[in-house]
């Protein structure tokens, strides 16, 4: 019995040490408007793999629309927070791609790395979770090589590359390049407040798979009006100075809470106030999308 014992044990040794050391890496996870019709995100994930064969990769989504730098800046506010820190996220919505727009890593205050353009994606971490520092990528020392004469997929040639060098290893924080003078680009947009009996703020996304509308307006601010669960809001919703949907709606906990078919106000799962249609679609119904332009203000009916 006991020669059986050491007989498994030395195989189990053997095993491990052909396996090597566990893997330190941390996760690479890629965000674009790319889609999943050709190659370019499985070209991006190939350049990760050859800088190193152990990088646990995901995806973020790459269903962001085409040139939103604001919705992809959104989505990294909405998922990053899950992430353990040393996370490194590779962010490419990029319509200035080639021209002179920077390129950085940014360390938020919590541990998680950006690798993006800097053109505007960092506008939501900027703000909620706050930027340690910004580095602007080194170009000479951190792009794929063969690369340096390719100026239209920057995502493969200098983010997936940078990226995976940094969630492996290879490079440190320090070793992407200078530290960034002055601050980053943001996206100008209606901060959410409580004003004159009502809360105001922006619609920064939709729930686009069921058509749901959500605000910047967090849970502690509509506090403040100090709502009950079945009373009913005015609700008012505006592109620029456009009034595109007005009507008084009841706060409940959730979508079963009203029939099908009427509306409701809810808190969505970052916990800010939000518009739907029970088992419908609130914006195709009303003509409402979102983006720095739409706001939206919620005061109780009288």
């Amino acid at each position: 019995m006991k020669r059986c014992y050491r007989s498994a044990l030395l195989i189990l040794c053997i095993v491990l040490l052909l396996a090597g050391p566990a893997s330190a890496n941390s996760a690479l996870v890629f965000q674009t408007d790319f889609g999943l019709k050709d190659g370019a995100v499985s070209a991006m994930k190939g350049v990760a793999f050859g800088v190193d064969r152990t990088l646990p990769m995901f995806d973020l989504t790459h269903e962001i629309p085409a040139y939103s730098i604001w919705e992809g800046a959104y989505r990294l506010h909405q998922t990053m927070e899950f992430w353990p820190a040393g996370t490194v996220f590779v962010s490419v919505i990029d319509p200035g791609v080639g021209t002179e727009r920077g390129s950085v890593v940014a360390l938020t205050r919590d541990g998680r790395y950006v690798v993006t353009p800097d053109n505007g994606t960092l506008t939501f971490i900027a703000e909620t979770v706050g930027l340690e520092a910004v580095r602007t990528i080194d170009d000479t020392r951190h792009r794929l090589p063969g690369s340096e004469e390719s100026y239209t997929f920057f995502g493969r040639d200098l983010y997936a590359y940078t990226g995976a060098k940094l969630a492996s290893g290879a490079i440190t924080f320090e070793e992407v390049g200078p530290l960034l003078e002055g601050d980053v680009l943001t996206i100008p947009y209606r901060r959410a407040e409580v004003k004159d009996g009502a809360v105001f703020g922006n619609i920064p996304v939709l729930d686009v798979q069921y058509g749901n509308i959500w605000s910047n307006i967090p849970k502690r601010l509509f506090d403040q009006l100090e709502p009950r669960i079945g009373d009913r809001f005015e609700v008012a919703i505006f592109r620029e100075d456009e009034k595109v949907f007005g009507g008084t709606i009841p706060y409940v906990n959730t979508f079963g809470d009203v029939p099908d078919g009427e509306p409701l106000i809810y808190f969505n799962s970052l916990m800010n106030l939000s518009l739907a249609l029970n088992m419908d679609n609130f914006a195709g119904t009303h003509g409402i999308e979102s983006g720095p332009e739409w706001s939206i203000s919620v005061r109780p009916a009288e």
